[in-house]
């Protein structure tokens, strides 16, 4: 299956929402309320919310990179949350969820952000350039999070002092997805 990664259009919004529905399978609704809510909030840049296209056109696989804060102990950093990352069920196995956080990636480190952070198996993203958060000197938003779970992209903007808690957007509070199993 070929897949082209591009930005989020207006058109595509409803089939995005139904990917992360379904992709979620009993938390899908949760999750798409989540989409709802940080597209709505200050947190979302239209440029960094990605799709990836089948070759006849159909959106299987969707990621968003938001807006939220590292509290350094310097200054407040603006740094990226990416959340959520979906694949359609009966598109899954084939890279796409792959493709995608490399695009996700290379768009943040193109437009100079510093890190890219998330919550998710490790095993999974442990292959796929990211690495586990605390031993890099960050602190998870909450202790909701399991430790092997909160991991981050470290990015080319990046500095040594750029360390400590992540302050997730309100969006991630106001719908209790933080720590979403």
């Amino acid at each position: 299956m070929r897949t082209q990664i591009s930005p989020e259009t207006p058109d595509d919004v409803a089939a995005v929402r139904e990917v992360v529905r379904i992709a979620f399978g009993d938390e899908g609704e949760r999750v798409a309320a989540l989409l709802d809510a940080l597209r709505a909030s200050s947190a979302f840049v239209p440029a960094l919310s990605l799709v990836a296209r089948d070759a006849d056109g159909g959106v299987v696989g969707h990621t968003l990179l938001t807006r939220s804060w590292l509290d350094a102990p310097e200054r407040l950093v603006e740094v990226l949350v990416l959340s959520p990352l979906a694949v359609a069920p009966h598109a899954q196995g084939r890279g796409i969820g792959t493709a995608l956080l490399a695009a996700a990636q290379a768009r943040a480190a193109a437009e100079g952000w510093p890190l890219l952070f998330l919550e998710g198996d490790p095993g999974f993203y442990a292959t796929r350039g990211w690495a586990p958060a605390h031993p890099l000197g960050f602190e998870a938003p909450s202790s909701r999070i399991p430790a092997p779970a909160f991991q981050v992209a470290v990015l080319p903007a990046y500095e040594p002092w750029m360390t400590g808690r992540l302050v997730y957007t309100d969006p991630f509070w106001a719908q209790d997805c933080v720590g979403l199993r």
